[in-house]
């Protein structure tokens, strides 16, 4: 009982004296995995990968400087957006992956210099809020909606403002299915994101 107490004690200390600083932060979004693309129903996989669209996410974050250490704890929460198109051959027909996603990291840093220069990496979890959408003849089957993935990166403070770089890869696959109704053909797309981030905050 005494050992639960020191620590429950040591906690609310260091959640004290931590120093908390709130930023808001934008970025833009580059996709940089080149996926696969087969149709399951024949076993033929397509040499093309399709087409990476920029995006974009926008949201919240927290550095919570640990007390008389360079670490710090960076929770983060973002909405994120971003699309790949594939044309499928002899179709005429254009397929979107689409995520519209909430994205949460918690990500441990270290300050190489002073508030003005910081490295940091940790997990991130992911949840796509898009709904299956429906391409002509061609039905989305998403099979993972949930995604875990990590992230490092760095960040330079100029006053209140950020410039923050990061990647984020995945550990899990974003694999969906796209199934025509007619021939009872399925697509199936299947990839590991990798994202370059890069972007600006402002503190406060």
């Amino acid at each position: 009982m005494k050992t639960i107490l020191s620590t429950i004690l040591l906690a609310v200390t260091v959640s004290v004296s931590a120093q908390v600083k709130f930023a808001a932060k934008g970025n833009l979004l580059f996709k940089m995995d080149k996926p696969t693309w087969e149709n399951i129903t024949s076993a033929q996989t397509y040499g093309d990968k399709g087409k990476n669209n920029v995006g974009f996410n926008f949201g919240l974050s927290a550095k919570i400087d640990l007390p008389a250490t360079s670490l710090f704890v960076m929770p983060e929460v973002y909405y994120t957006t971003y699309k790949s198109e594939f044309d499928i051959p002899g179709k005429g027909t254009t397929l979107e992956i689409k995520s519209n996603r909430i994205d949460i990291p918690v990500l441990l840093g270290y300050d190489l210099w002073s508030d003005i220069l910081g490295i940091y990496a940790g997990p991130v979890a992911s949840y796509n809020l898009d709904k299956n959408d429906q391409f002509k003849d061609f039905k989305e089957d998403t099979k993972n909606k949930f995604l875990i993935g990590y992230q490092f990166g760095a960040q330079a403070m100029f006053k209140n403002i950020i410039l923050n770089a990061r990647y984020e890869g995945s550990f899990t696959d974003d694999q969906r299915d796209f199934i025509d109704g007619i021939t009872n053909t399925t697509i199936r797309y299947d990839s590991k994101p990798g994202l370059i981030i890069v972007g600006l905050g402002y503190s406060f």
